[in-house]
């Protein structure tokens, strides 16, 4: 086995004969959390403190993979629903959380007016059709309710989710493409979708909603500071503390905090 790094600090345990099914997967769903450390923590707190007192109503998981938000969620939510599209994933998930549902974001099986809180954690870009999908978080939203994104940031100097080339597909981290041209950049991934700031924009207009909060974020790096831990901490301090400044625009991922009017 082993361990390969991917966004915000998290780790999955991939063989060395990694089949081509599993890389399939892995294309077109990401790699979901496996463990919890400092990244993760600091999302969570985030999350909490947007969602604010809605947080003990009815919350929802939109995209819950294996399910470990779900289970660092639970002890704070009146209620909560994980919702995954992908079956595996779902099984995996029961052993962190019991109320899961499969099922798709373009179509959620749930009444308007349904939730309090939606979390949806870098699920956007891979789901087939983004715009149908915020739609539905916005139907099923309660008016005065809170949508909590995390989506990659098209400014970030890396495509962490890999890239095809000649018909076949990279795991891993790859520099620079973000930069070039949208046509070349879609042939290389055209699996995975990055935003502008304006293209979040695009995403909401014309919804019932306002958006309360907007932030580029840097990673937590806790890859690095596992196995240089002093280097590893000056980097994450340096690179968060950017998300202060204009240099947030290489940040890694965007957060916003969204209200149903």
């Amino acid at each position: 086995m082993k361990t390969t790094w991917s966004r915000n600090g998290r780790v999955s345990l991939l063989d060395e004969s990694m089949t081509s099914r599993n890389l399939d997967k892995a294309a077109l769903r990401g790699e979901p959390s496996y463990v919890w450390r400092a990244g993760q923590e600091r999302r969570l707190q985030m999350i909490l403190s947007a969602a604010g007192s809605h947080i003990t109503g009815r919350v929802l998981e939109n995209g819950c993979g294996v399910g470990i938000y779900l289970q660092h969620l639970t002890p704070h939510a009146g209620s909560i629903i994980g919702l995954e599209y992908d079956k595996e994933r779902v099984r995996e998930a029961h052993i962190q959380a019991s109320n899961l549902i499969n099922a798709a974001s373009e179509q959620l099986p749930f009444s308007t007016n349904s939730f309090d809180v939606i979390l949806s954690h870098e699920v956007l870009e891979h789901v087939t059709d983004d715009h149908r999908s915020v739609k539905e978080m916005v139907r099923v939203l309660k008016s005065g309710g809170v949508i909590v994104l995390f989506v990659p940031n098209l400014g970030y100097p890396y495509e962490t989710h890999g890239i095809y080339w000649r018909g076949r597909y990279h795991f891993g981290n790859f520099p620079l493409v973000h930069y070039l041209p949208s046509r070349w950049r879609q042939q290389l991934a055209p699996h995975v979708r990055a935003y502008s700031t304006s293209d979040l924009e695009r995403l909401f207009r014309s919804l019932p909603i306002k958006v309360l909060e907007q932030k580029v974020l840097f990673g937590a790096y806790d890859n690095i500071i596992y196995r240089f831990p002093t280097m590893g901490r000056i980097l994450r301090d340096v690179l968060q503390w950017l998300e202060k400044t204009p240099l947030k625009i290489f940040g890694l991922s965007h957060y916003w905090v969204i209200e149903k009017n």
